[in-house]
Formats: C-alpha cells, structure tokens, sequence
C-alpha cells in the first residue's frame, strides 16, 4: 500500500492450519459449532439419528466455511493517496483508498479498516462486495487535526468474510504514510515595516557589473544574449565575442527568530501563547518569502533551516514554494527546548547585515532583553519583536514586568508589541507598521530591507 505512484503492497493468504481457521470464526460461526457439537452429544445420548444429522450440519458448516476462507488463494493489492499531503491546523485532507483484485477469482465480502491516531478522528472502516477478476474499489475518507505534528496512516487492515459470516480473517499491508499538519498561516498586509516595498534592496545592496569602460567585468557571450550588451573593445583584444554582465541585484534578508524555550510558555493546546508563536512565525515566513525575500528561519537554540545557500537564507537560491515547504515541515514539528537564554541565537546574528529580524518572545527577564539589545545592533535593518506574556495569556492580568521589558526593547530600537490572547497578527501587523513610522518621525532610526 503506497501513495502515488509508488509500487503497491499486496496482501495474500500465506498457509496455515486448522488453529488458525479456527481462530478467525465470528460470534455467529462459534455459535454454529457449539450448537451442533451440544446437539450431536444430545443426539448419541437420546438416541435420536434425526438430530444427530442437524447437528453435524450445524457443527460442520462454521469449520468448511473457514477451510474455505484460508485455502482461498486471491490476491489483493492497495493504495493510498493524500489530498493534500501537508493540511494547516484545524483543515481537512481527505484520504483516498484504492483496492485491487489483482488475481482471477472474485473476492467475497472485504472489510476495510484503515489505522490513524486518534487526533485525527474515529477509525474509518469500510464494507465491500464481491469485488470481481481484475476489478477495483476506490473508498476515500477525512481526516482534521487542531495540533501541528506528522502523523502516520496505516497499515491498511482488510478482513476476509464467507457469505454466511461464519469466519473472519484479517490481513495487514505492511506500508503506510504521513500526514503532516503545518501551522496555521494567517495572510498579512502588505505594509512596508522598513521603508522597503519590495524584496530586492537599493542601489547599495546591489552587486554592480559595470563601473566604467577599464572596470566592466565581462563574460564570454552566451547563446540568446542581446547584442547590445556586446563589449566590442574587449572581443577585439581576446578574439571572441565578450559581453557586459548586467547589476545583479541581491534580495533583501529577512530573520525570523522563534522563542521556544519551555521556561517562557505557560499552557498547552492549540489556543496556547506558544502556538501561536508558532503560527504567528509561519505567517511571517510565507509573507516575506512572497514579497521576494531571502528569509532564514532562527530559533533560540541557534538552529535554523537552510535553504542552498552557505549562509542559511532559503529564498534567493532555491524556489519559493520549496523554501516555505521546508520551514512549514520543520514547523509542522518543532516543540518547546530545554533552554534558558537566546545567547545562541545572538551568536548567529553576530555576522551582521542580516536585514529585517522579526522575534515572537515568550517571557523575559533582565538579561534576555539585554541580549535583544544587542541583537537590535546586529540587525542590518528594522527589528519587531512580538511579546508574548504567560500572565495575560494563562491568568488574564497584566505584568508589570512585562511592559518593563516592552519598554527596554523599544529604546533599544526595537518595534515592540505585546500580543494578547485572541489578537489576529494582521492587526498587530499593520500597529507594528504604525509605530514604526511614528519613531521615524520623532528622528529614530530603521532601515534596510522592506516589506
């Protein structure tokens, strides 16, 4: 049993023997066999030849239907496929199961019965006729998941049945396959948070090709060039045909930095601070990815998700829709550390010019808003930062701390909000946009790359 394309599994009747048979009868086929054995003995006892016969009848029929059922030698192949293989949190996707007689005799009553995690809803079984020579069934199902993660589907279980019901067995397939539930991503203004409207940067970030007529740096002509772009003065002095290379232009970086540290969450489930963190920060990524950005993916322990470049950011090497796969899978399963502090993720940032950095916080303290600070400075561009406190989130009061901290980022150049429970992140992007032009009008800075 496979998805797509795949070769299929197949499931056959291996040989066994009487046990085995026996094992497999239904409610209705014990039934069957204690009633003729109860009537034969009554039989030999009273000396009724009448009732003998009804009994080895009754106790007969149960045992020839499942001899019957083993010996049956069909074979039956199955596949599966996802529609769509990766669903956001809270979607449906809907499964779609395929059966094939591939042998030459029909089939009898087939039972279908297909194993998933209980998030994902009850176990879906299905009834089939006789499905004949070379035929086919084709089942579907749904499924839907509020918590993110990537759950497996299978084996496919078939159950064989006589036509009188006496016996049941059960086949496995021995393949299955995963289903991943992402993040839920809410789809965001298109707000320009560092003065940029566009992924590709100003004149500064661009790599140019030409600074004169002694400084061209040029290139052997290629097939489809324009002609127009052909140096004459250097195909002259190396013999063949040179062109100019055109201004490169280089995509605007983007960080996306996650708190994941299980000290700075309180709750659980899919309407907890953490989760929405987390789709607050697949949200972000999928936004800047489309605006043509080249986007990295940090979390507080210094781990990120590459894409083809050596530096980490996926966007600018790679297609888009590859790049937000990768992070929505690595989303899809991301779970709170065991660490205390964002050091790492600073250490990352050391380099510089990383353009525009986002941050979805839990709780701060002193030294983890200083450390902020500092990665404010590292920032090539503008810096928002999205707060989210344990107090409002699980007690439904305000911290004072909380808007010590908020204050501490905001001098230290930070776009700083704290996010309430129930708040979309469109709003607070468009307030984080808000803010940030009002800064820049009392003469602080941020610049860099847009949004």
């Amino acid at each position: 049993m496979t998805t797509g394309g795949m070769p299929t599994a197949q499931a056959e009747e291996d040989k066994g023997g009487l046990r085995t048979a026996l094992a497999g009868l239904t409610t209705r086929g014990r039934s069957f066999l204690a009633a003729g054995i109860a009537a034969a003995i009554c039989a030999y006892v009273l000396g009724q030849s009448d009732l003998l016969r009804v009994g080895l009848l009754l106790a007969v029929l149960p045992l020839v239907c499942a001899t019957v059922l083993y010996r049956t030698r069909y074979r039956v192949a199955g596949s599966r496929r996802l529609s769509p293989g990766r669903v956001p949190s809270g979607s449906e996707a809907r499964v779609h199961l395929r059966m094939d007689n591939v042998s030459r005799l029909p089939t009898g009553l087939l039972m279908l019965q297909d194993r998933v995690p209980y998030v994902l809803g009850p176990r879906p079984r299905f009834v089939l006729d006789r499905v004949e020579a070379g035929g086919r069934r084709e089942v579907s199902y749904r499924v839907r998941s509020d918590l993110r993660g990537r759950y497996p589907l299978g084996p496919l279980q078939l159950r064989l049945s006589d036509p009188f019901g006496m016996c049941e067995l059960t086949r496995s397939f021995s393949t299955y396959d995963t289903l991943t539930v992402i993040p839920r991503v809410e789809a965001l203004p298109p707000v320009r948070l560092t003065g940029e409207a566009k992924g590709y940067g100003d004149g500064r970030q661009r790599s140019l090709a030409l600074a004169g007529e002694d400084d061209v740096i040029p290139r052997g002509y290629r097939y489809g060039d324009d002609l127009r772009r052909v140096h004459w003065r250097l195909t002259a002095r190396y013999g063949e045909l040179m062109v100019r290379r055109e201004e490169q232009p280089q995509r605007s970086r983007c960080t996306v930095l996650l708190d994941t540290r299980g000290i700075a969450f309180d709750g659980a489930g899919p309407d907890s601070a953490f989760e929405w963190a987390v789709s607050g920060t697949a949200s972000t990524l999928v936004h800047m990815l489309e605006r043509g950005f080249s986007v990295r993916l940090l979390t507080d322990t210094g781990t990120s998700v590459p894409g083809e470049g050596a530096d980490g950011f996926a966007g600018a090497s790679q297609e888009s829709a590859d790049a937000a796969g990768l992070m929505m899978d690595t989303l899809a399963v991301i779970d709170h550390s065991d660490g205390t502090g964002l050091s790492r993720a600073y250490d990352v940032l050391r380099g510089g010019n990383e353009g525009l950095l986002v941050a979805f916080l839990g709780d701060l303290d002193e030294e983890q808003a200083t450390v902020l600070a500092k990665m404010r400075q590292r920032s090539g561009g503008g810096a928002v930062a999205f707060l989210l406190d344990s107090e409002t989130w699980v007690r439904g009061a305000a911290d004072e701390q909380s808007e010590e901290r908020l204050r501490m980022l905001r001098e230290a150049g930070w776009t700083a909000l704290a996010v309430p429970p129930g708040t979309g992140l469109a709003d607070l992007w468009r307030e984080a946009d808000r803010q940030r032009n009002g800064v820049a009008s009392t003469g602080s800075t941020a610049g860099g790359g847009g949004s």
